[in-house]
Parts: C-alpha cells; sequence; structure tokens
C-alpha cells in the first residue's frame, strides 16, 4: 500500500506517519523497484495500536519500549496510570486556582499576578506542576537535526579556512589564487543551506510536529 491508503485507512495523517517512522515506530520496507515505502498489514497494525495509545496520552518512550518487548502492555499501562494520576492531581490544583479567579472583575492589567505565583510556586516546590506535558514528546526532536547543523557548519567551514588559508601563499599546488577562493566559496551556499533547513526543522517540530502527533 502507498501512504496515502494507509492515511485513508488508520485515519493518522501522513505527516504524523513519517513522523512517527521517524521516531523508530515504524519501518516499512522498500519497494525494490522504485525504492518508495511499501506498507502492509503489519504496518496498518502498528499504526493502529500507536493510534490507541496516543488517543490514551502514552508516551512515545513508553510506546517504543512495549514495541520493544521491554515493558507488557500491562506494564505501560500502570506507568502510565501514574502518569494519570500525577496530571489529574496537577489539573485539579489548576482547576482550583481557576475557579479563584472567575470571580474576578478586574482587567488582565490590574490582575495581582504575584500573590498566585507565589502560591503556583509553592505548590510545585511540592510536587505539583503547571507545565504542558504533551510538550515532552518532542523536546528532543530539536537535538538531532541541531548537532547535523553544527557539524556539517564546522566541517564547511573548516574547509573555506583551509582554502582562504591556501590562497595566501602562490601557487600553492600549482593552483592560481583565484580558482582556490572560488572553491574556498562553494561550501558557503551548503551552509546557508543547512542552517535554513534547521530553521525549517525547529518550526515543523515546534508547531506542526506537536500538535499532529496529539490530534486525529
Amino acid at each position: 500500500m502507498k501512504i496515502n491508503e494507509v492515511e485513508a485507512l488508520v485515519g493518522i495523517t501522513r505527516k504524523n506517519i513519517r513522523f512517527y517512522e521517524s521516531e523508530g515506530l515504524l519501518a516499512p520496507r522498500r519497494n525494490s523497484e522504485n525504492g518508495y515505502r511499501d506498507y502492509g498489514d503489519g504496518e496498518v497494525a502498528a499504526l493502529l495500536r500507536i493510534k490507541l495509545m496516543r488517543k490514551l496520552g502514552v508516551s512515545l518512550e513508553e510506546i517504543r519500549q512495549m514495541q520493544s518487548g521491554v515493558h507488557t502492555v500491562g506494564d505501560g499501562m500502570r506507568r502510565h496510570l501514574v502518569t494519570l494520576e500525577r496530571d489529574r492531581d496537577n489539573l485539579e490544583q489548576a482547576i482550583r486556582l481557576c475557579s479563584q479567579l472567575t470571580d474576578r472583575q478586574e482587567r488582565l492589567s490590574d490582575l495581582d499576578a504575584g500573590t498566585l505565583l507565589t502560591e503556583m510556586e509553592t505548590l510545585e516546590q511540592s510536587g505539583t506542576t503547571f507545565q504542558n506535558k504533551q510538550r515532552q514528546d518532542v523536546s528532543i526532536r530539536y537535538v538531532a537535526p541541531v548537532a547535523i547543523t553544527l557539524a556539517t557548519v564546522l566541517l564547511m567551514g573548516g574547509f573555506t579556512a583551509l582554502m582562504c588559508w591556501l590562497s595566501l601563499y602562490d601557487g600553492a599546488e600549482g593552483m592560481p589564487r583565484l580558482v582556490i577562493l572560488i572553491i574556498a566559496a562553494l561550501p558557503l551556499p551548503v551552509i546557508a543551506g543547512v542552517v535554513f533547513s534547521l530553521l525549517q526543522r525547529i518550526r515543523e517540530i515546534g508547531k506542526g510536529e506537536e500538535d499532529d502527533a496529539k490530534n486525529y
């Protein structure tokens, strides 16, 4: 099956399917004739299981552990229940604080936020969390593209610096200085392209994958 057929069959967006592949949760084989991904019943079943787990709020890492056999479904659910109970307690605290504000008639600009923040900090010290937990799934996705970009920039930048250094010496390796400078400039578009791709990737992770991974 092609990815558009899987998308229609499973009800998961193409972007999510690609996302789960990049996370190592799905590994479709390649068609030997055209190199395209070829999805079968196994991939469809795996995506349905992933969809179920994601709808229950299970993290990608926990799904990975269950897929690999490190954890059984029961193990994963027991661990997830602890997270849900903690989130419920956090939500109850957030509900209580929001309820305190429902009778406030002042504008936001007149609100004494300091007092509430102090109360929230006290609650946080006792274990309450007010942060968005769903961001944890994609935060690690920034590491790989940044590392690859830095490595590429350092490599290309080092090559450019070396060629510029060689250009200071007449007749280095019998090459004219102008030719050396032209060669030295070749990595610059590569560096620009890699940096641009990184910015696009960060924007996609921050605004696309996070939302897509939790909405079906």
